[in-house]
């Protein structure tokens, strides 16, 4: 896996009241901005990298670990629910990204994404963005996650994950090479997100900050978000892999509600950037292109 290159800036946010790491990466003439939302809840943005720098090559991207993850951690035990990130988004947008906003947002991110539109239309937020790039997104009701951790169980626990779990145990790699066998057992622990397990290899290792998923979740109680997507006027794009874990009509309700751009892709499960990413990419330029009218440079 080719390395992660340095951001061209980097810091701390000044107005949240925990600070929250953000980096810039940018070409010498960017089209646009963009804010990429990282997925989770309670993970970071290099999970995304290197990959998703192809976004970069023609514009200027924001990333920035979520209160919780990464190098946005915190001593502080207060739950994190759904609200504080909205309100973090707001905070960060204000400080950092003023003007027309497109958000890209990746599984949890996309949800996230959705969360802050609905409340910016309701006055509850920071401006509305412009546009919105949803990318696999999380599932948008409690009935499509239930569908979901079904799902994403069988598959690690089904007989190709099993095989190569057994495969792993038999190889006396723990020994020989701890710093592999980290990596293989991380490799694993994600296989049941891709349509081929054997991708995993290529995606940026990453933790999650359990505690900090939970309350997330708990904290969106019986959510369903189709009523208040429907009343949204924003210009949309939903992608989403066919063999994603996450249930593909959960993409398409958000994508219906959104009178959306879809793509549904091929061979792919929730890691497109990986999987599948020349489909994904060409997907979400076309659109940035289509919508370019909308924002600011």
């Amino acid at each position: 896996m080719p390395p992660i290159p340095p951001p061209q800036a980097e810091g701390f946010t000044t107005t949240t009241p925990v600070p929250l790491y953000w980096c810039r990466y940018r070409p010498l003439a960017p089209r646009g901005r963009l804010v990429v939302l990282h997925g989770g809840p309670g993970a970071h943005h290099e999970y995304l990298l290197p990959q998703m720098l192809e976004l970069a090559k023609d514009r200027d991207c924001l990333f920035y670990d979520q209160r919780g993850g990464g190098r946005s951690r915190t001593d502080d035990r207060t739950p994190i629910g759904w609200r504080t990130h909205v309100e973090d988004l707001t905070a960060l947008v204000a400080e950092l990204q003023p003007g027309p906003l497109s958000l890209v947002g990746y599984s949890w991110g996309a949800l996230l994404a959705m969360l802050y539109a609905i409340e910016a239309k309701a006055g509850r937020a920071g401006p509305e963005p412009a546009r919105l790039a949803l990318l696999d997104p999380a599932p948008i009701s409690r009935a499509f996650r239930d569908r979901f951790e079904a799902e994403f169980a069988a598959r690690q626990s089904g007989p190709a994950v099993t095989a190569l779990r057994d495969q792993l145990a038999a190889s006396g790699l723990k020994e020989t090479d701890p710093a592999a066998y980290k990596q293989r057992t991380f490799e694993l622990s994600v296989a049941g997100y891709f349509a081929d397990p054997a991708k995993a290899r290529d995606l940026t290792p990453f933790r999650v900050t359990g505690r900090v998923q939970q309350s997330v979740w708990e904290s969106l109680g019986e959510f369903d978000l189709v009523p208040a997507l429907r009343d949204l006027r924003i210009p949309s794009l939903v992608v989403h892999g066919r063999q994603d874990p996450i249930p593909l009509a959960s993409a398409m309700a958000a994508a219906e509600a959104l009178s959306a751009h879809t793509g549904w892709l091929d061979a792919c499960g929730h890691v497109p950037y990986v999987e599948q990413p020349e489909a994904l990419f060409r997907s979400v330029r076309d659109f940035l292109h289509d919508t370019e009218s909308l924002v600011q440079s």
